[in-house]
């Protein structure tokens, strides 16, 4: 795999979550300003993006810190899980990509209602 192509791998798989962040962010604005204000709406539906997306930045960092000490534990004890490295990094990108666009979408949908 060429470089271009291990970017162009990466930026899919953050650029796809960021889009749902996005609009998961913006109709859970749209549904919580129906439901309070739109005050209570963006600043709660924000709050919940960030915390993902620092669970993210979090479980990411944890991969690469401790993912192959934790795969040399299961050949060690021959534990016959799937779980890798590199599985748990993508999935962790998957997710602080998530968070950011939740954040994005509840700036667009708040700037757009507001």
């Amino acid at each position: 795999m060429g470089p271009q192509e291990w970017l162009l791998v990466r930026t899919r798989l953050l650029g796809t979550a960021a889009a749902v962040g996005v609009v998961a962010g913006g109709l859970a604005v749209l549904g919580l300003s129906v439901l309070r204000n739109l005050d209570f709406a963006s600043t709660q539906t924000f709050a919940v993006g960030a915390l993902v997306l620092g669970f993210g930045v979090l479980g990411w960092s944890g991969s690469v810190l401790a993912g192959r000490g934790i795969e040399s534990l299961q050949t060690y004890l021959d534990a016959g899980t799937d779980w890798t490295e590199a599985d748990s990094r993508r999935a962790m990108t998957r997710v602080l990509g998530f968070g950011a666009g939740v954040m994005v979408g509840v700036v667009l949908a708040t700037v757009a209602i507001g």
